[in-house]
């Protein structure tokens, strides 16, 4: 068995050694390193199977599970070694549930859609203890006193429900939308923490007459084994993955078992989907009763009768957090009753009954090396600091933008300063300021370069503008930016052309404008170099494979709408929602060409500074050859304009949209579509002239500069009243901090 890391205890609330005693008396007599094969005793072999699964059962689960092995890994190889060849020999003895079983095996039905025993519900955010203080009173004022609390880290991970029947696994499904996840049974069979089989004592908390239950929790992987997998995939050319969630939830969907088998992937168990199924009156019992089947558990919990208690164990979890193998963002604090849970009940997309603190966003400190300039599509030239790479929220970070010169000198930033990093919304690195006491006599002061380091071309600085360009129409730096934007998913979405094919296709000459993507072959494709070689020093080069996928991907985009045309064209000042609205005002790339300044700036949101840029693009002769070319080529050239189906309601109103929209499954660009049909305009960015700022999931610092603002939040229950109405409701139906409409 190969080595793994052990999560440190932050609580005395563990019951690990009780549990393992429980289930060591549970099966038979251990079988000694001496008894490791069939010894021609009276035992059948049937027996003799079922002993060796029992015992490889409780091996397992002592060394993944509970971190305290009690054999050598010679003799666990011995006994697994001798129960596949007794299963090999005897096909009759085989069993799903054996440990045999982990490894491999059929592709099943994976990821073929699951319909969960229960709604898989998200949990509101406490991003500060002033809010977690705010629920926990209303919970108190619910029920007249302080009532019990049990509280759990927040594991980073992906979600996962286990189902059993009779004790053994039979499916194991993603979250998906909370509804209706995927099946990845094939796969989790791998994980090895993951009981096949739940343990004698475990069964018999069980009620009785209840068929089957479905287990609920997250499926992780350890720090030490991400860090790895990215160092793997980097010796190999391959792409790395950004943080362990998402490694984690990559591994899980590997359409071979195998690969998902090398990964090293663990859980942790700490829910089920009903209750009423097991004899447990609360979460502490459930946990206890977890433990007693066999699952991973983390002992990382605590059952809190004071909110003093709560905001010393969250203080304990974040100093302990970068110690921990496993990434966690949070606590989550539930009531421990279960007769409470059920009066408090649920809110449209989150129970009332528990709530996730959130840490603060992560730290760290690292040196500035540099400060490069890196030039956009558009001309436009951002500087970016170059880092001594550091670990920030789950991923090494060695690049952070810096937006401006003007922003540079008011952090006052300076090559060869000590900064403080951090990840805005734990996604996008950021530079916080630097750390003036450790600022060396050397430091330099950063100014923009007054020449494009792609092509040697003037920068210019409009006026009104925080941005230089370089203006060069023949800039290598910007066409690749503008050959990525054009095959991006907002406007052609060329599945599989990533910066790296795409720079690889310049460098040999296949595409120099947007309109080469057309004429590329699956010849240039299969046998491109992809400048990379393989430990054994070959050449590596696109594929076959690859290549078909890519041809199918710009066939496909051929078909896109008029308006994501326009908006991949890379117009200056016009994105998605803007290329929407002038090709509802114009619907061909002819009518376009004729339309002059005061017809577009009379548009609901043009402008004349948009107008006049508009008419540039469409009056310098390159960029209309390249538009004759798609147009030759097969792009869609026209949109029908159509007239509203729905009343014009919500015309005048500016919406924002932010975090994930789990209710509906919407993606937030369908979810803009579908305010815009009632005549809403959907805006990136909150500003005072916006209306209403719709927060979904996890929604970060656009709600916070809402809240700022004064600006009305939807939830995504009024969202979807809103969709479904066109209406929306007076002020007074509204409710502080939960949207439109009461609970």
């Amino acid at each position: 068995m190969p080595n793994k890391d052990a999560a440190p205890s932050l609580s005395i609330n563990d019951t690990t050694d009780q549990v393992s005693l429980e289930q060591k008396s549970e099966r038979e007599k251990p079988l000694e390193d001496s008894a490791l094969s069939n010894d021609g005793s009276s035992e059948t072999l049937a027996e003799r199977v079922l002993r060796l699964r029992r015992e490889i059962e409780y091996h397992t689960h002592r060394y993944y599970v509970l971190d305290d092995p009690e054999i050598s890994d010679a003799a666990f190889d011995s006994l697994m070694r001798e129960l596949r060849d007794l299963e090999e020999e005897h096909p009759d003895l085989q069993d799903p549930s054996s440990p045999t079983q982990r490894v491999g095996g059929a592709v099943g039905n994976q990821f073929e859609p699951v319909v969960h025993e229960q709604r898989m519900y998200s949990l509101d955010n406490a991003m500060n203890f002033e809010e977690l203080d705010a629920w926990m009173e209303r919970i108190e004022s619910a029920f007249g006193s302080f009532v019990p609390l049990v509280c759990e880290l927040k594991i980073d991970g992906s979600s996962l429900a286990l189902t059993y029947e009779q004790g053994k696994l039979v499916q194991a499904a993603t979250r998906g939308d909370g509804t209706t996840g995927e099946d990845v049974t094939v796969n989790v069979r791998t994980v090895h923490d993951v009981p096949l089989r739940l343990m004698d004592e475990g069964v018999k908390g069980i009620l009785e007459g209840i068929p089957s239950v479905e287990i609920r929790g997250e499926i992780y992987m350890p720090k030490s084994s991400f860090e790895s997998l990215n160092e793997q995939a980097e010796a190999l050319g391959s792409k790395t993955f950004a943080n362990p969630r998402n490694a984690a939830a990559g591994s899980l969907r590997q359409k071979d078992a195998s690969v998902t088998a090398q990964r090293d992937l663990s859980t942790f168990m700490y829910a089920i989907a009903r209750e009423a199924s097991i004899e447990a009156n609360s979460q502490w019992e459930l946990l206890q009763w977890l433990r007693s089947c066999g699952f991973h558990v983390n002992p990382d919990v605590k059952r809190c009768t004071s909110a003093k208690e709560v905001h010393a164990f969250c203080r304990e979890c974040l100093e302990k957090r970068e110690q921990l193998p496993y990434e966690i963002d949070g606590v989550v604090v539930k009531v421990d009753s279960f007769a409470l849970q059920e009066e408090l009940g649920y809110t449209a997309r989150a129970p009332r009954w528990a709530i996730a603190y959130k840490f603060p966003p992560e730290e760290k400190t690292t040196l500035l090396r540099d400060i490069t300039v890196q030039v956009g599509r558009t001309g436009a030239c951002t500087p970016v600091a170059e880092l001594d790479p550091v670990l920030v929220a789950g991923s090494t970070v060695a690049r952070a933008t810096l937006h401006n010169e003007d922003e540079v000198q008011r952090k006052d930033v300076r090559i060869g300063d000590t900064v403080i990093v951090r990840k805005a919304g734990d996604v996008i690195p950021e530079i916080l300021r630097p750390i003036l006491s450790l600022r060396p006599k050397d430091a330099q002061v950063w100014h923009m370069p007054k020449t494009c380091p792609s092509c040697g071309s003037l920068l210019v600085r409009e006026e009104g503008e925080a941005a230089y360009r370089c203006v060069s129409m023949d800039c290598p730096a910007q066409a690749h930016e503008r050959l990525m934007h054009w095959a991006s998913r907002g406007a052609m979405d060329i599945e599989g052309m990533g910066a790296e094919l795409t720079a690889k296709l310049i460098e040999a000459g296949l595409l120099t404008d947007v309109a080469d993507f057309y004429t590329l072959s699956y010849e240039d494709l299969e046998g491109l170099d992809m400048g990379r070689t393989t430990v054994k020093g070959e050449p590596i080069v696109l594929g076959p494979l690859m290549a078909k996928k890519l041809i199918a991907a710009i066939e496909t985009s051929k078909s896109q709408p008029l308006s994501h045309v326009v908006y991949g064209l890379g117009i200056r000042h016009v994105g998605k929602t803007m290329a929407e609205t002038i090709t509802r005002a114009f619907p061909s790339i002819d009518a376009l060409k004729q339309a002059n300044v005061e017809e577009l700036g009379a548009l609901d949101g043009v402008g004349s500074i948009i107008a006049q840029s508009i008419v540039d693009f469409f009056h310098t002769e390159v960029n209309l050859e390249v538009i004759d070319r798609l147009a030759a080529l097969g792009l869609t050239m026209t949109q029908e304009a159509s007239a509203p189906a729905l009343p014009q309601t919500l015309e005048g109103l500016t919406f924002v949209l932010t975090g994930s929209l789990v209710e509906s499954g919407m993606t937030r660009d369908e979810a803009g579509e579908r305010l815009k049909a009632y005549g809403a305009k959907v805006s990136s960015s909150v500003s005072k002239k916006t209306s209403y700022v719709i927060c979904g999931e996890a929604a970060g610092s656009k709600r916070t500069k809402a809240e700022s603002l004064g600006v009305p939040i939807l939830t995504e229950r009024d969202f979807l009243h809103l969709i479904e109405t066109g209406l929306i409701p007076l002020a007074e139906t509204r409710s502080h901090g939960e949207g439109l409409f009461a609970e």
